[in-house]
């Protein structure tokens, strides 16, 4: 939605194995991206590249080679480092242990992830406090790979914000835009978000 791309949005559950879903993607991962007129795109990265490179208006990768070496660095900080350290592990323990019966929650694996967001979410309030977004001057795609990671987290009321503000008053912003509002309605059956989830003034 930051380009202006309108598109359809289609809920799949990756870990049921759907066969019609593998024929698109044989690893059985989201995000896929499904053209008209072209191939099947599969995974966060392929798409963002190919987003910016056919929808040039509204850059969200960055202007110059600088800018799109650091804009992918703090993306791939996001989608892999905090997502290893932060996002997987609550995840895992809080949904789908619970909802796919996977075994007994691991009391350990929340401590890790919770003492491991607070470097993140410092490391957050650096960026933002020598630039206007994560990425540089503009937002980027560095802003939303954060952004929805720890979406996640706050859904469940993992993130120490009162702690943070400077990483709150940044994920505030975020959260403010039209394109991020669809994403704080999203529920998930029996498990629903905590308080402040949806609340722009949080």
């Amino acid at each position: 939605m930051e380009k202006g791309i309108e598109f359809e949005m289609v809920l799949e559950l990756p870990w049921t194995r759907r066969h019609d879903f593998l024929v698109l993607n044989p690893a059985g991962t989201v995000p896929v991206l499904m053209l008209d007129d072209g191939p099947i795109l599969t995974g966060s990265y392929a798409i963002r590249e190919y987003l910016e490179e056919t929808c040039t208006d509204d850059p969200l990768l960055g202007n110059t080679p600088e800018e799109r070496a650091e804009v992918r660095r703090l993306t791939d900080w996001f989608d892999v480092k905090f997502n290893e350290e932060v996002t997987s592990l609550l995840i895992t323990e809080k949904v789908l242990k619970r909802f796919l019966k996977l075994g007994v929650t691991e009391a350990s694996n929340i401590r890790c992830a919770a003492s491991n967001i607070k470097q993140h979410l410092k490391y957050i309030e650096y960026l933002a406090e020598r630039r206007n977004w994560l990425g540089g001057d503009n937002i980027s795609y560095a802003d939303i790979a954060a952004a929805a990671h720890l979406s996640c987290i706050d859904y469940l009321g993992d993130v120490p914000w009162d702690n943070f503000s400077g990483a709150k008053d940044w994920y505030a912003r975020i959260k403010s835009r039209p394109s991020f509002r669809p994403l704080l309605q999203d529920l998930i059956a029996g498990l629903p978000p905590v308080p402040h989830y949806k609340n722009l003034d949080f």
